[in-house]
């Protein structure tokens, strides 16, 4: 009986602040007082470099959507180079020997630098992520299509993991170490 009482005690509050007994802090969530987090005024205060090519352009944008979603006022400190591919394979040979489907994987590597005069890198690391798209004939248009939304998936699915990597790199920098 007593279980239960504490098990609707919790299911009562908040995810946040039941989780918060254990140890666990959101890198994402907001200040008591609307104020953005330090993950996130870090992260906003990161200038993402230009990246070649369309499928770069599409990664870009959406590494700025996340990373940038609380910049209002706060000034540039870093700069994010990343350089990304998307390389494609055949995955469904027919008998004639034609593909019908291809796989489509993404990599990425990023370097953190700070805007010092050395340049200093702060954080490295990659991304990849997998998708798959049909070959369509005759519809050529409908190929292009699905072609173009497998590459924007992929770029916001390798953006969310750098997002990731870069708030999990400035929450242990804002964490103090144990002696």
């Amino acid at each position: 009986m007593r279980r239960r009482r504490v098990l609707a005690l919790l299911a009562g509050l908040p995810l946040s602040a039941s989780l918060g007994a254990c140890g666990f802090r959101p890198m994402y969530a907001r200040l008591t007082d609307g104020a953005p987090s330090p993950v996130q005024r870090e992260l906003a205060a990161i200038t993402v470099g230009i990246i070649p090519d369309r499928p770069g352009q599409v990664l870009r944008e959406a590494l700025q959507a996340r990373l940038e979603r609380d910049a209002a006022g706060i000034a540039r400190r870093y700069d994010l180079a990343v350089a990304y591919e998307i390389e494609g394979e055949g995955i469904a040979i027919q008998r004639d020997n034609t593909t019908s489907r291809i796989r489509l994987t993404g990599r990425a590597q990023w370097t953190l630098r700070a805007q010092d005069a050395q340049r200093s890198v702060l954080a490295s690391g990659t991304a990849r992520s997998v998708d798959a798209v049909n070959v369509l004939r005759e519809q050529y248009f409908a190929a292009d299509l699905g072609n173009e939304a497998a590459q924007r998936r992929i770029a916001q699915q390798v953006a969310e993991q750098i997002t990731l990597q870069l708030a999990a790199y400035f929450s242990r920098q804002a964490t103090p170490r144990p002696a």
